[in-house]
């Protein structure tokens, strides 16, 4: 009896050091555009300031959004401006693996009355997949606009 319980233990801590040691290679990146949403038309983006975010990834997804070729600012959900083609949310997720890190980042684009979404991007990383807050905001941009620059 002694014997298989000692080998249920230590298939036990093996199926436990493998899950650990895989969990950190999450890695996920997508976007979705709603069916009829037009982002071509889109010039103007104003980047709704998430009120958690301490890190300023708002203004990083509006520096973005400008290298993009987009007019962006940024600002409290309050302030939003009237001429504005779109509105940007988003919601970043923070992890601790010896360093904070930007675990997952989402960014939705809606249409600015109805605040309907047009568009969602995805991004999560694990902390051996980990990339700066930076070009996870970009990689979630580029895949959401990518479909509508490949068609103008």
């Amino acid at each position: 009896m002694k014997r298989i319980m000692k080998r249920a233990l230590i298939i036990w801590i093996a199926v436990g050091t493998v899950i650990l040691l895989t969990s950190g290679c999450a890695n996920q990146a997508s976007a979705k555009v709603t069916p009829g949403a037009d982002l071509t038309k889109i010039e103007k983006i104003y980047v709704e300031k998430f009120e958690p975010d301490k890190r300023g990834i708002n203004q990083l997804i509006s520096t973005q959004l400008e290298k993009m070729g987009y007019e962006s600012t940024t600002g409290p959900e309050t302030a939003t401006p009237k001429d504005m083609d779109a509105v940007a949310t988003y919601r970043d997720k923070w992890m601790w693996d010896i360093t904070m890190y930007m675990w997952e980042l989402t960014i939705t684009i809606r249409e600015p009355e109805s605040r309907f979404p047009m568009a969602v991007g995805h991004s999560l990383h694990g902390s051996l997949t980990r990339k700066s807050p930076e070009k996870m905001v970009e990689e979630v941009l580029t895949n959401i606009f990518k479909p509508a620059k490949n068609t103008q």
